[in-house]
């Protein structure tokens, strides 16, 4: 991986993405504000690069508050607002990251930023994860696309994240961390934008993202707790 051209492209892509998507972000924090009290924005203290912690912010979802019932969410949780079902099946809910891929904080492609807690559980070579700069998308973000049915499929949800879900990020992530190319970036990229156009072209397939099989695996786990 050419890190010069990946963080050159994190920057003209994560600039220009603010400028034109910011009448989209100002529609959607006119939303949030106004379908519930509090704040647009949800701000979290992340694990970074090389452990560090940075305030990570994306459009409020949830209600006020609801962060203290824990970070494992289900697609049935009720601390989700209405406008914030919408935002989170379209992901706009992420615009906001693309300030903290334009200061350096996030790449575009990147193991998700995880809270202290789960950081913490890695060991040896998984903590080579933190070598990477945070993704808004990434291989575990895709297959892990419908992550929040997943969950709700479960009766111990934290349960079945803390002993399958996570083990199975960190084991994609470490994947991606060998592999790792600004060609396959785009791919991942791609597939996140424009999945249709990926899956029938093949790209999927060459980038190992075989959604199908994957996640009938994870619900065959879910079921189990």
């Amino acid at each position: 991986m050419n890190f010069a051209i990946k963080r050159s492209f994190d920057v003209l892509a994560s600039f220009v993405g603010l400028v034109l998507l910011s009448p989209v972000m100002l529609a959607v924090a006119a939303a949030v504000r106004l379908s519930s009290p509090g704040p647009a924005l949800f701000i979290q203290e992340r694990v970074g690069r090389q452990g560090r912690l940075f305030r990570c912010a994306k459009f409020r979802t949830m209600r006020v508050g609801a962060d203290a019932g824990g970070s494992v969410t289900t697609a049935t949780d009720s601390r989700i607002t209405p406008v914030g079902r919408f935002l989170r099946r379209w992901k706009l809910d992420e615009l906001p990251q693309l300030w903290n891929v334009l200061t350096g904080r996030m790449s575009f492609v990147g193991p998700r930023p995880d809270v202290p807690g789960y950081a913490d559980r890695l060991h040896g070579e998984d903590r080579r994860i933190l070598d990477l700069r945070p993704g808004i998308t990434g291989p575990a973000t895709l297959l892990f696309r419908d992550e929040e049915r997943l969950l709700a499929l479960a009766k111990d949800p934290k349960a079945f994240n803390d002993d399958v879900v996570f083990p199975e990020k960190v084991r994609i992530n470490r994947e991606y961390l060998e592999t790792a190319s600004f060609r396959r970036d785009i791919g991942y990229i791609l597939a996140t934008v424009a999945p249709a156009l990926v899956k029938r072209t093949g790209v999927e397939r060459r980038l190992g993202l075989n959604f199908e099989d994957f996640s009938a695996r994870m619900e065959r786990e879910a079921v189990r707790y």
